[in-house]
């Protein structure tokens, strides 16, 4: 596992942090633009790990840089949402501070060469989180579908799974470095 190498899945990580301004810009004044814009973004966080393991080319700064690229981007997008009037703060805020908490503690564990791997948990938080964003920027309807009530629904559901996930990694944190 080297250190430092620029391979397809780092630059896929690296385009991720590239896309936010370009969304955070788009967003407002295009909203279905800035919605493609963030889908592209979120479609290489699945993209990057699934190469790097495939490829065998997983680095220590992938595994630093993934989930610090896909908490900027969730951030980026709650923080929009919140400035749009289209979710209520302490939502984001709660989201926000589990993403610290749990970035927080891998890289503290990626210190002491423990990997603390993304769990399922965390995976359908982000799932749930990524496709919740797109519906609450859309703020529309789709073949009679309100988009902003299943957002709502939808973001509640990865509030849930976000707390319980950060419960998760943080016990795994602790049985590691017992």
């Amino acid at each position: 596992m080297g250190t430092l190498k620029l391979n397809l899945p780092t630059i896929l990580t690296l385009s991720r942090i590239v896309l936010i301004p370009v969304f955070i810009f788009t967003v407002y004044p295009h909203p279905i633009f800035g919605a493609l814009v963030f889908g592209i973004a979120s479609i290489t966080d699945f993209l990057d790990g699934y190469l790097a393991r495939r490829s065998g080319e997983i680095t220590k700064f992938g595994i630093v840089l993934d989930p610090i690229a896909d908490k900027f981007l969730i951030i980026s997008a709650l923080i929009v949402l919140v400035d749009m009037a289209r979710l209520p703060a302490w939502i984001a805020i709660t989201i926000i501070a589990r993403e610290f908490l749990v970035t927080g503690l891998r890289v503290v564990a990626l210190s002491k060469d423990i990997v603390i791997a993304a769990e399922l948990g965390g995976k359908i938080k982000t799932a749930t989180q990524i496709i919740a964003i797109l519906c609450l920027i859309l703020n529309t309807s789709v073949f009679g579908i309100n988009l902003y009530e299943v957002g709502i629904i939808l973001i509640w559901f990865a509030l849930i799974l976000s707390i319980f996930s950060g419960i998760q990694y943080t016990i795994l944190f602790g049985r590691k470095l017992a």
